[in-house]
């Protein structure tokens, strides 16, 4: 009986220590792994309107809606002809007055000599360079507006600032355009950011390059990667587009999560499902 307690004992005495530090073990492997935040957002690709600097007629147009292009794609293009006259004319205007500038300048030559040896007035030398310069600056007037009209058509081209997809097609040629009347719709390829809200309580939980995995509904198994690349300084109220589980009146502060590995998959408005990864130490 003595025996069978001391054993009884003895395997307390080993059992206890062992099952102690084995929960100490599971504890720090449990505070240690990764945790998620779970968020909600919608994708938010950036949009841009392109148009023509300057106003006229619509002469062509190359791309459809869906249509992928790439930065430096020539889009569509106006009638130029009423731009081209006035280069020409503006040509032939800076070649007047340069011809007149030189022309200055050599009779003003010609009286800086004489009015050394007094062949003519003061009045008729001053005379003289209040024309020349005169002379040299419609000279410079007219180069300058002979830039300006290259410039005009020059813009009679539309080209693509990004690579991205045509998410409009507005205007068809012969249409008359206003200058800075959209043409197309584009939405740009990169980056693609996705806006969310998190609230009060979860604030102090993120932080800016914060690592995300981003779900969507379409997307199956796929998992997109992420960061959180802006948190706003201020509250506002959960905007009705957004989903959240808790109420419409609370108040929340917008992030915006930069996906890293964004492809067709992930499409401007689409609702997605966002984890935050956090990790937490013992």
């Amino acid at each position: 009986m003595l025996k069978s307690k001391k054993a009884l004992l003895l395997f307390i005495g080993i059992i206890i220590p062992m099952v102690s530090g084995l929960v100490a073990i599971l504890k720090g492997h449990s505070n240690n792994k990764q945790q998620s935040l779970v968020l909600y957002g919608n994708v938010d690709i950036r949009e841009v309107d392109l148009g023509f600097r300057v106003a006229g007629r619509l002469q062509e147009i190359y791309f459809d809606e869906g249509d992928y292009i790439k930065k430096g794609d020539l889009l569509g293009k106006l009638d130029s002809t009423p731009y081209q006259d006035k280069v020409k004319k503006a040509k032939a205007e800076a070649d007047s007055a340069k011809i007149a500038s030189i022309s200055a300048d050599k009779k003003f030559q010609r009286r800086q000599i004489a009015i050394t040896t007094s062949a003519i007035s003061e009045e008729d030398f001053e005379n003289s360079m209040l024309n020349l310069k005169q002379l040299q600056a419609n000279f410079q007037a007219a180069e300058a507006n002979l830039a300006s009209a290259k410039t005009d058509l020059s813009d009679c081209l539309l080209y693509s600032p990004s690579d991205g997809f045509i998410l409009t097609r507005i205007r068809e040629p012969g249409t008359i355009m206003s200058a800075g009347e959209p043409v197309y719709s584009l939405s740009l390829e990169t980056p693609v950011w996705i806006r969310s809200y998190v609230d009060e309580p979860d604030l102090g939980k993120i932080y800016p390059g914060m690592q995300a995995e981003i779900i969507t509904d379409s997307s199956g198994d796929k998992v997109y990667k992420g960061h959180i690349g802006f948190i706003s300084p201020i509250a506002e109220f959960t905007p009705k587009t957004v989903e959240s589980p808790q109420l419409r009146t609370d108040l929340v502060y917008r992030l915006r999560v930069i996906v890293d590995d964004p492809d067709n998959g992930i499409r401007q408005g689409m609702p997605v499902t966002i984890k935050l990864l956090q990790k937490t130490t013992n």
